[in-house]
């Protein structure tokens, strides 16, 4: 072998030596090994691939009722990881965003899809990034994009009754598999908000354009469970050895810059546009409709201090932030809401109703937030299906979580508050939480959207943005985006209950979640793992 070669072996070998050394150490420091909490079920995956093989939050849950509500469990390389449904502790942890980060490893895969965007960056960094976003997601700017949500949503209804149309006459329902259709749709929606760019990806007849194979591409790479994506994401010196996978995500990334830095040029031609000759853009000029000329006409504002503004390189890294964050969510949580309405038809019932109480089938934004039982569905499903099922957090320095209830560690030892080390990882249990017994009742794992009628007392202290859930998270680092992600939801909704009536196509015992990014339904009889949800639509008319 070339001593090039064996040099460069010798140094990843010292390297990851050196970091396993320090894991060690950290270790043998850390309070959390106090905690009660499962044994490792694995010396490299630690208790990770029994919760990748279960259901999200199943053993979490398991966990709480043997150990109580906070533990610890094996994260991989069978280090610590505190987790808590106390939440006082997590709302400290969430409202103090620059002591508590992301782990670096955890930026470094979320990068490979999001890019180094706002949902990457941390500290000072964020919340430069944070404070330019924020007039692009406010209500007017969302109320400005309602008809883009209605218009594709129209448009992919009018899809499924075409399916129906070309089936056969004598079937009383047509099977579709909703998923990818709404994945299409909200596609779509996010390239003409948040780029006046159009994918047309609800146009069945067309080829994917490149980004949106670009994004594909990237999404799919990136979503095996293996050892060597999770070392490199440890030891940036395997990032170095050339691998399929990482060609896939370097090509789709490049075509993704490519085309951001056309989108970015353009929207910088928008943002000029209508301005006299040398005239000036100041903030409360702002004006327009896509997400990116928004950011960058908050950007260039002559009002702005310069130490304030973005560079174009943090304005492209937003692209694809824009596009997995309002694209995916988006599309997985309305594939729940409807596997949800095909499991409750008295919901799904009720729900038409009062759609049909609106004569228009374009309303307004503020129609749209009117219709209270729809509110309670979307609720519902956010609470019960939150589409990301949970995060994790990384202590940045000593320090002590405070608790609205004492735990007794494994010694029997009752402490009123959980101290953590310097690199200590926290996961934030969004889907436990959301559906907690002890703050929603014996009812919690049930889809009841008349819940929101008369809420629990306890669930006022769950430290969530929004509807008393950690669906979007809470504090500086709360979901930038809810609210455009809460009215498409509405609007999609509003359009194809009233259309269509939802049957499951399966049995339900043979659907389960499966979680990449986020956390999608499979079939357990199908044993690609494919994403999906095949429901069985009918029309239905007003009055029916």
């Amino acid at each position: 072998m070339p001593v090039g070669k064996l040099f460069a072996l010798a140094s990843v070998a010292a390297f990851g030596f050196w970091k396993f050394l320090r894991l060690v150490y950290h270790e043998l420091r850390s309070p959390l090994r106090h905690l009660p909490g499962p044994k490792s079920s694995s010396l490299i995956y630690g208790n990770m691939g029994d919760i990748w093989k279960a259901e999200n939050s199943i053993l979490h849950e398991q966990w709480v009722k043997e150990y109580g509500n906070t533990l610890k469990y094996k994260g991989f390389f069978s280090t610590n990881r505190l987790f808590t449904m106390d939440p006082r502790a997590i709302n400290y942890v969430l409202t103090h965003s620059s002591d508590f980060q992301k782990p670096s490893q955890v930026r470094y895969s979320l990068s490979q899809i999001l890019g180094e965007g706002v949902l990457f960056v941390e500290g000072a960094q964020h919340r430069q990034q944070r404070r330019i976003m924020n007039p692009a997601f406010g209500p007017a700017q969302i109320r400005a994009l309602t008809d883009i949500f209605l218009a594709k949503a129209i448009q992919l209804r009018n899809v499924w009754s075409s399916e129906i149309a070309d089936a056969a006459q004598n079937a009383t329902s047509t099977r579709i598999d909703v998923l990818p259709w709404l994945s299409r749709m909200t596609l779509d929606v996010i390239g003409l908000a948040g780029f006046n760019y159009d994918f047309n990806a609800l146009n069945a007849t067309e080829q994917p354009n490149e980004l949106n194979a670009a994004f594909a591409t990237m999404f799919t790479a990136t979503q095996r469970f293996s050892i060597f994506p999770i070392l490199q994401a440890r030891i940036p010196l395997l990032r170095l050895i050339p691998s399929d996978r990482a060609r896939k995500i370097q090509v789709a990334q490049r075509t993704m810059a490519r085309i951001g830095k056309e989108l970015l040029a353009k929207a910088k031609a928008a943002a000029r546009a209508g301005t006299a000759e040398g005239g000036e853009i100041e903030k409360s000029s702002i004006q327009g409709r896509d997400l990116l000329t928004l950011l960058v006409k908050a950007n260039m504002a002559t009002d702005i201090p310069e130490t304030q503004r973005l560079s174009d390189e943090d304005v492209l890294a937003q692209v694809p932030t824009f596009l997995v964050a309002g694209h995916e969510t988006t599309s997985t949580a309305t594939t729940w809401a409807l596997y949800a309405l095909s499991q409750a038809p008295e919901v799904q019932t009720k729900l038409r109703k009062e759609l049909f109480s609106i004569e228009t089938e374009t309303p307004s934004m503020d129609d749209l937030l009117a219709l209270r039982y729809l509110d309670f569905v979307v609720r519902e499903t956010m609470r019960v299906h939150a589409p990301v099922p949970g995060t994790v957090r990384m202590a940045m320095k000593d320090d002590f979580l405070p608790l609205e209830k004492p735990f007794a560690d494994k010694h029997g030892v009752v402490h009123d508050s959980i101290r953590v080390k310097k690199g200590d990882p926290i996961f934030i249990p969004i889907l436990a939480m959301n559906r907690s017994e002890a703050l929603w009742g014996p009812d919690a794992h049930e889809f009841k959207p008349e819940r929101w009628d008369n809420l629990p007392k306890a669930v006022s202290d769950i430290p969530g943005v929004w509807g008393h859930l950690l669906t979007f998270l809470g504090g500086p680092r709360a979901c930038i985006g809810y609210r455009f992600s809460l009215v498409e939801m509405k609007a999609l909704l509003f359009t194809l209950v009233r259309a269509f009536e939802f049957e499951l196509a399966v049995p339900a015992s043979d659907i389960r979640k499966k979680s990449t990014i986020v956390q999608r339904p499979i079939l357990r009889s199908d044993p690609t793992n494919k994403a999906q949800l095949p429901l069985l639509l009918k029309p239905c008319q007003k009055g029916a």
